[in-house]
């Protein structure tokens, strides 16, 4: 359902960007409720979430039945970009060098 690029930011905290496409759902109605769904699983996971800044495109189209599986999929998709960044973080900070610009999952 769900594609997720980022990049550290230097606030302290993440910060969310959303992408629903017109080719993901025509109607305005279903794009801001996916648009919902996702600033609030965003919200409930703010303070697991390293600062970084997330831009979500939702590539998939979902409705109520589809949440839980929304949200597993939203839920492991952080999770494996706070490992990347804290492995990311640790390598940095034995060499440091810039990141490449931003980085998808």
């Amino acid at each position: 359902f769900l594609a997720v690029h980022y990049q550290p930011n230097s606030l302290g905290h993440p910060r969310l960007g959303l992408v629903v496409g017109k080719k993901t759902a025509k109607s305005s109605v279903h794009r801001n409720y996916m648009r919902r769904v996702m600033r609030e699983l965003f919200r409930l996971n703010q303070h697991g979430i390293n600062p970084l800044d997330l831009v979500v495109r939702v590539q998939k189209k979902f409705n109520k039945k589809d949440f839980l599986a929304v949200t597993q999929e939203f839920d492991a998709l952080v999770k494996k970009i706070n490992q990347r960044t804290l492995v990311n973080s640790q390598q940095n900070n034995a060499n440091p060098s810039p990141l490449n610009g931003n980085q998808p999952l």
